[in-house]
């Protein structure tokens, strides 16, 4: 019998020194410009920082928190937001996707007619919004009104506010995750559809017993960047809404700038973004959970 050798690496300490070296200037960068705000954002959260002073107050801040209602409304507001965003992202870019998976002329037109509004900035389509959903001059308004039906007060109504802000939320980014999806099953080797064909697989019975779970770490991608998105979300609710009307578009990033620049409450506002943050950390690991579990069970 042969015996296998087993190839000893060795590394010496100029190597260590050397990785070190090149990652110092990123280091630096994270400690100064990351690590240490995070810090400090965390000790004013026990302060009653103002710009000019920051006496220590304890867990005053974090217990106002709870009964503030402003705030409550923005977590509601937020994680309803985030929700039907997320779902809405995730499953209408995984079918736009699938369908824009073809290779049939005019294609890439389409494709990248579906990317132009991820790469307009929030600030054109908020505007462009806010002019279709005007309520006296509004195209939408004038065609339903044409059809016969009565004008929505849409951005100025408790009701429909917030369903608007989550739908040009959605218009916005499906051409993002259609383009993630779509790099993914562009990846997909070729012989796995050939060899259903074979088998006499229908389009649907492909789509999913070989595109949906072969694009499952895509999927996880998408869920993750989506959600935290929707939970940072702020120009869209500043330049549509302002959070109105009685707060029902206000989210917790919004509830910060207002605490922190328009109020000057930098310690109240430092306690509503520990609170984001915690609530940003526990989503990342909980997914990341699940989808460390999806892939054992496949």
């Amino acid at each position: 019998m042969m015996k296998t050798r087993r190839k000893i690496v060795r590394y010496d300490k100029g190597d260590t020194r050397v990785a070190w070296l090149m990652l110092s200037p990123f280091l630096l960068f994270f400690a100064l410009f990351v690590l240490y705000p995070i810090l400090m954002n965390i000790y004013y959260s026990f302060t009653n920082y103002n710009l000019d002073s920051a006496d220590w107050v304890g867990l005053k801040n974090y217990r106002r928190l709870f009964r503030d209602k402003a705030f409550l409304m923005a977590l509601k507001n937020t994680s309803i937001y985030a929700f039907f965003g997320v779902v809405a992202l995730t499953v209408l870019g995984f079918a736009t996707a699938s369908v824009l998976n073809r290779k049939i002329r005019g294609i890439r037109f389409i494709r990248m007619l579906m990317i132009f509004p991820y790469a307009t900035s929030m600030t054109a389509v908020a505007m462009i919004w806010l002019m279709l959903l005007d309520p006296t001059a509004g195209l939408i308004n004038k065609i339903l009104r044409m059809a016969g039906l009565t004008g929505v007060d849409w951005l100025f109504n408790v009701r429909t506010a917030l369903p608007c802000l989550i739908f040009v939320h959605i218009w916005k980014n499906i051409g993002y995750c259609m383009l993630i999806y779509l790099a993914g099953m562009q990846s997909i080797p070729e012989e796995l559809y050939e060899a259903a064909t074979v088998d006499g697989a229908s389009e649907f019975n492909k789509l999913f017993h070989i595109t949906l779970p072969m694009v499952r770490p895509v999927s996880f991608f998408v869920l993750i960047t989506t959600m935290l998105e929707s939970f940072k979300t702020f120009d869209q609710v500043k330049l549509m809404t302002g959070g109105d009307p009685l707060y029902s578009t206000t989210t917790i990033v919004h509830q910060i700038y207002q605490r922190g620049f328009a109020e000057f409450r930098m310690g109240y506002a430092a306690a509503m973004s520990v609170v984001l943050l915690v609530i940003m950390l526990a989503i990342t690991l909980m997914n990341y959970a699940l989808g460390k579990r999806g892939e054992k069970e496949a």
